[in-house]
């Protein structure tokens, strides 16, 4: 039985403790190691390890995005909506995945810090374990529960049907992906942006290969879709496992003893990140529910715009992940100017980026409806969210690094605090108010009002976390 999160004082005081006892026995060939990330300017490792991050996250989301242009080719919004249905309960296993992702880089990366490279690899190889362990037991249940958890979606009928073919062929190989992205997030806490870029980048080019040579090559729609989503997990984990075992040494066989012992550290900071993780999933089905009230057209709407968002945005989610390492080795070093430095630079990689993108998806609105042959309620549906989607996105940007900052610096209860107020609070009553009085156009605009409230006090919260950090 899982216990509630602790505080974030008791929180931080576990990591404390943790780092404490794994001093002991250190060698001097340890003690001397010191993580890239401790010297040189934190804006240039901000920007590296997010571009090459991106890559390979774009890659995955590129590649999904083409796999839903080529089911829409077959011109049916029931396929496209089930698509989006399966979407989200496997959404919902990637969450937790990356949940423990962060509890294991983020603790490996503060050990590589402190320079304790041993300890570093024992850590990393128990964490290992407790992914594949827990990544099995969640993808068995959502397996068992998967057509209940659709109805309570708004699935129904043929895309109830179409979703349920894909999550009963998709969902088996949650583990592997599991430990795929395990292995990528401990690459990453090495300072090894590029091998870890290569995890998903492997995966991405396999998807697309694939993807037209099943769906119309063999004629299998979307069950030849599932069926290439399964090998491109099986590439994750295997390129994943080269980088860490064979060519940085970070990862063996773990120990049952050490596994015990790592358990409580690795939880203190997966647990409330899962949480963290699996509030988005929560607040997307509670805005899929609301959305379908008005129809398969804005279902199919919704699903275009879950595919485009990552692809548009996915620099954003990668730097989340990027800036965590930044942030975990310098907190190992006791260098809190750094740290709040390299809060700061994420920060302004979010408002250049986001001004960007969103000047780029308002010029390309009309051409992005076309490509995906949408309807028109549906097109004018997408148009919409192109306009308003850098308010949206904006300040889910800031709530992204902040939860970086959370996680890694030891409070992340906040992370969660704040994941689960913008998904409850900033979503659910602000998106069914706004349905109310302006159908989907109002649901989106509630969504973005709420993203801005808590955003904006996440951040601020961050910054107050470092300065206490400092104090002690």
């Amino acid at each position: 039985m899982i216990k509630k999160p602790d505080s974030p004082e008791k929180t931080s005081q576990l990591d404390s403790q943790f780092l404490e006892s794994s001093s002991v026995g250190g060698t001097p060939a340890e003690k001397s190691a010191e993580g890239k990330f401790v010297s040189g300017s934190t804006m240039k490792h901000v920007i590296e390890m997010t571009v090459t991050g991106s890559i390979g996250l774009m890659a995955i989301f590129s590649v999904d995005l083409l796999t839903l242009l080529y089911i829409s080719m077959l011109k049916d919004d029931a396929l496209t909506a089930g698509v989006g249905f399966s979407g989200l309960i496997n959404f919902f296993a990637i969450s937790i995945n990356i949940g423990l992702m962060i509890g294991s880089s983020a603790l490996t990366s503060r050990l590589i810090g402190e320079g304790k490279r041993i300890r570093a690899k024992e850590f990393a190889s128990s964490s290992m374990g407790w992914t594949f362990i827990a990544s099995s037991l969640v993808s068995l249940i959502l397996l068992v529960f998967s057509a209940k958890i659709l109805e309570l979606s708004g699935a129904s009928g043929r895309a109830h049907e179409v979703a349920t073919i894909i999550l009963y062929i998709t969902l088996p190989s949650g583990p592997l992906m599991a430990l795929g992205m395990g292995l990528s997030g401990l690459l990453r806490a090495d300072g090894d942006a590029s091998r870890a870029m290569y995890v998903t980048l492997a995966g991405g080019i396999v998807t697309a290969i694939l993807d037209p040579l099943l769906i119309f090559g063999l004629d299998l729609g979307v069950i030849g879709a599932a069926i290439t989503i399964v090998i491109s997990r099986i590439v994750f984990a295997i390129v994943g496992w080269h980088g860490c075992c064979k060519v940085h040494d970070l990862v063996a066989w773990p120990k049952l003893s050490v596994m015990k012992n790592d358990a409580q550290p690795l939880l203190g900071i997966a647990v409330p990140a899962i949480l963290t993780n699996i509030a988005t999933p929560v607040a997307n089905g509670f805005l899929l529910r609301i959305m379908s009230q008005f129809g398969e057209q804005a279902i199919a709407a919704t699903t275009i715009i879950d595919r485009l968002t990552p692809v548009a945005f996915g620099a954003l989610f990668a730097l989340s992940g990027a800036i965590g390492p930044i942030l975990s080795q310098n907190l190992g070093a006791k260098k809190f100017d750094r740290v709040s430095e390299g809060l700061r630079d994420g920060l302004k990689f979010v408002v250049i980026y986001v001004l960007v993108t969103w000047c780029v998806l308002i010029l390309t609105s009309g051409l992005i409806v076309n490509i995906f042959h949408a309807s028109a309620l549906t097109a004018e549906y997408v148009v919409f969210f192109c306009f308003l989607s850098g308010a949206i996105w904006i300040f889910n940007g800031f709530l992204f690094t902040a939860n970086a900052a959370f996680n890694n610096l030891g409070f992340p209860v906040y992370s969660t605090l704040f994941n689960w107020l913008r998904a409850t609070l900033g979503v659910v009553p602000l998106a069914f108010v706004g349905a109310a009085f302006a159908g989907f156009k109002g649901a989106l605009v509630g969504v973005a009002i709420g993203g801005g409230v808590f955003g904006t006090a996440a951040v601020v919260t961050a910054f107050k976390q470092i300065d206490k950090l400092a104090q002690k």
